[in-house]
């Protein structure tokens, strides 16, 4: 089988803007933003009302001003009487994925990927899922081993603590001490997949403190990026979840070793006193490839 790493495109995502598809002040504000990812949000963030109205309005703002990173549309889930519409709104839109909510099992997966055949969808096109209710957190290595396979399109998990949170009861303590354990169940079912996650949203961006306490955390926890509701949280999570330069310096190396004839074709090569495997390649093509489009980024500005 081949691995999802292989066929799973590298994307750089630090921190992940959240914002609602319905505000147009909000909207005009994400080209000059330095987030790595954008979620145009048509679920949680726009009301009932307003969901016609924000589907219109985001299909004119991508038709003419994309966002330097990413672009993900979060719809409504299929069965809110919302879903179809999105979807069709999402197509129009051209984003780079669609952010599924509560995904709690393989058969969300398998049911959008069937709608994406049905409707003819670019291969570009990825999906993301939200990893927001028990099921799904019980669920995470299923739904997360979709990704495994060509045509999965299946790029990443994104953990929503807010939902979670209500659905167990387990309140919101500084340090997230009784939600360790499944936001590690959620990061261990992403790698095992070759999947990137998403940390929870920080509510209180007025709380500076807190807020990088628990990107360091999500970083030691192994997380390539945090879920943002405010464009003040955007130099933070991308310092905290930024790439070292001694790191990279050393992925390098990794790479140039393994390109030497000598080496081709050896499972494992000594680097400096120091036993370095392919799977250590492997992520160090991958740290390369981000630190690539850092560079290129900053080429730009």
């Amino acid at each position: 089988m081949t691995r999802a790493i292989d066929h799973h495109p590298v994307r750089l995502r630090r921190s992940v803007l959240s914002v609602p598809a319905d505000n147009p002040r909000a909207l005009a504000k994400v080209r000059d933003l330095a987030a790595d990812a954008v979620i145009f949000d048509l679920e949680d963030a726009v009301s009932l009302e307003r969901k016609a109205e924000a589907r219109d309005a985001l299909v004119r703002h991508l038709a003419g001003n994309r966002p330097e990173g990413e672009a993900i549309i979060r719809v409504n889930a299929t069965g809110s009487g919302f879903g179809e519409a999105d979807l069709a709104a999402a197509l129009a839109a051209k984003p780079d994925a669609i952010l599924l909510p509560k995904v709690e099992s393989p058969a969300d997966i398998q049911a959008m990927l069937d709608w994406f055949a049905e409707k003819d969808a670019p291969e570009s096109l990825r999906l993301w899922a939200m990893i927001e209710t028990p099921r799904g957190v019980i669920n995470a290595p299923a739904i997360a081993e979709v990704g495994r396979t060509f045509g999965g399109r299946l790029d990443c998990f994104v953990v929503g603590l807010n939902d979670l949170r209500k659905e167990t009861g387990v309140p919101a303590l500084a340090g997230r001490t009784y939600l360790i354990p499944w936001l590690m169940q959620i990061l261990l079912a992403a790698r095992g997949s070759g999947l990137d996650a998403i940390d929870a949203v920080f509510n209180d961006f007025r709380d500076q403190e807190g807020f990088e306490a628990e990107c360091r955390q999500g970083r030691e926890m192994g997380y390539d990026g945090k879920m943002l509701i405010h464009p003040a949280q955007i130099n933070e999570a991308n310092r905290c979840f930024g790439i070292d330069e001694a790191a990279v310096a050393e992925a390098r190396a990794i790479i140039d070793a393994f390109a030497l004839p000598e080496n081709a074709g050896k499972g494992v090569i000594n680097l400096d006193g120091r036993m370095v495997e392919r799977l250590h390649l492997e992520q160090a093509v991958k740290l390369a490839a981000k630190a690539d489009i850092i560079e290129k980024r900053k080429a730009k500005t």
